[in-house]
């Protein structure tokens, strides 16, 4: 086995809280009944951090973390002083690179701008806030607990910041929602564009199994619509000096997520809190993946690992690609043996057949996904599964 070369570190952070579950989302989130248990679980967090650290010693080696990501649920509902002692926690553990990126998800129904200012002064250098829509239609529609004035009421208080210590922020936005026409995709996404964010999230809404939306199917947009909101959307945010650097990820020069760019780099990131997924690579040419206990009761137990595999060499060229031809970027083929520990050989009739087909163009050092091959990525990377 080729000995690999561990790839930058990441840190992502779990907080399962919310105030209500919406009818779309599928990720590990529970609405809030009580009061939350803030304190205890920052604990919680900490002690997992120190038990994986100890567990995977082999693999950190000092590393330093070069982002963290406090996602959930619903991080805005801690407070400024807790995430400040979750931060101060985790830098006592392991060290923060010089330009470390520190992203907060926020909901803008629970923010003001105090709050704002307090994770700043926490440490936070990028919020990402769940706005998905301007419209308080589609709000209503999508389950959401802000309204649209509380969404532009976030986005300035973000504005603001940037002149204060925030180093960027992020606006998720959805499209293709119930009964949305084009004209009102494309109108939340010209409020967005006009916010000067540096960095948008732009994606289709779908529909996930076990969700409310799957027992309750809405009426969508059919795929012409579907595909008239994206080409005419991605018209305007070129035009506004957005630069798409992944499927649904557009930025304004040198603001693209880093931590989002660690994962779909098959970068190394740990993970803590209720269900959060982690992936190891280690020198001997192990790559691990794991879980961790989903539930708060189990989790605050202290039953912090739920599971741990081997990623074998036979789902590795898979695993690599899947989210590395999601980028619209150029795929190193020395990156492909360094963070795999496969040959080129490994994967060779596979390219052939992409490059026959004109899904990927190629020169001596790198691959690259063609325009064709976005039209059918999916087909693309089937080719790289398993058989």
């Amino acid at each position: 086995m080729i000995e690999l070369m561990l790839p930058p570190l990441s840190l992502y952070v779990h907080i399962p809280w919310c105030v209500q579950k919406c009818p779309y989302c599928d990720f590990n989130s529970h609405g809030q009944k009580g009061n939350i248990p803030e304190h205890d679980y920052i604990q919680h967090l900490l002690t997992d951090l120190r038990q994986d650290l100890s567990r995977y010693a082999e693999s950190i080696q000092g590393r330093p973390l070069v982002s963290i990501f406090i996602g959930g649920g619903t991080p805005s509902l801690f407070s400024a002083e807790g995430i400040r002692d979750l931060l101060k926690g985790i830098q006592c553990a392991l060290p923060f690179a010089e330009n470390i990126e520190i992203t907060l998800e926020a909901n803008p129904g629970t923010v003001e701008a105090a709050r704002f200012k307090g994770y700043v002064d926490a440490g936070v250098t990028r919020i990402s806030m769940g706005i998905q829509s301007f419209s308080d239609e589609k709000l209503r529609a999508l389950g959401r607990i802000h309204n649209s004035q509380e969404a532009k009421s976030a986005v300035g208080f973000a504005q603001d910041l940037l002149e204060h210590g925030l180093k960027s922020f992020n606006l998720d936005l959805m499209h293709g929602l119930p009964n949305q026409t084009v004209e009102q995709a494309l109108d939340d996404l010209r409020q967005a564009i006009a916010s000067n964010s540096p960095h948008l999230s732009w994606y289709q809404l779908t529909i996930e199994p076990n969700t409310m939306f799957a027992y309750r199917p809405p009426t969508l947009p059919d795929d012409d619509a579907l595909w008239d909101i994206f080409e005419q959307g991605h018209q305007l945010l070129s035009a506004a000096g957005y630069q798409q650097y992944e499927t649904s990820a557009y930025a304004k020069p040198n603001f693209q997520c880093q931590h989002n760019l660690n994962y779909w780099r098959f970068g190394d990131y740990l993970a803590i809190g209720c269900g959060a997924h982690g992936k190891l690579s280690f020198t001997d040419g192990r790559i691990i993946r794991f879980s961790k206990t989903k539930h708060p009761k189990g989790y605050m137990r202290g039953d912090y690992l739920y599971e741990e595999k081997n990623v074998p060499e036979t789902e590795r060229a898979f695993e690599f690609f899947v989210n590395r031809f999601r980028l619209l970027e150029v795929v190193p083929k020395n990156e492909f043996t360094w963070l795999t520990g496969l040959p080129e050989s490994a994967v060779k009739n596979e390219i052939v057949w992409a490059l026959e087909n004109g899904y990927l163009c190629e020169t001596d050092q790198y691959w690259q996904v063609t325009e064709q091959g976005k039209l059918f990525l999916n087909e693309l990377l089937e080719k790289f599964l398993p058989e």
